[in-house]
């Protein structure tokens, strides 16, 4: 029988359409700073995590669009959801869904529409 895996994700890729853009909403809204990592045929800015933690990208790609009937991502706050949450205004977004807690202790969340028109989870466990 094969072990469970540590983690039910080890990437997501948030699809946009201006890279730059994308990746000045994140880094503000969360307040980190993200890793360009630019090649002929990859165009990404990374999320910032401890080694070993999951993570993901801000991708430019002819075949991965930018839309609101996506994948579902919910992003760590690290007990920061309300700050973050501050900020999604002004940095050119929208808050779809606010704070609301998960019963059972598991923290609090809120979703959100991106710069690019994603619909993204903010995740914070206290």
């Amino acid at each position: 029988m094969k072990q469970q895996p540590k983690a039910g994700a080890v990437w997501f890729e948030i699809p946009c359409a201006d890279l730059d853009r994308a990746a000045q909403f994140y880094e503000t809204i969360l307040g980190r700073s993200m890793k360009k990592n630019v090649h002929p045929h990859q165009n990404m800015c990374i999320f910032p995590s401890e080694p070993g933690g999951v993570t993901g990208a801000l991708v430019k790609r002819a075949f991965q669009k930018p839309g609101r009937a996506g994948t579902m991502v919910y992003l760590n706050c690290d007990g920061e959801l309300d700050a973050v949450i501050s900020r999604v205004s002004s940095a050119g977004g929208l808050i779809l869904m606010p704070r609301t807690d998960i019963p059972g202790g598991y923290g609090s969340f809120a979703c959100l529409k991106d710069s690019e028109g994603n619909h993204v989870g903010l995740h914070s466990a206290f």
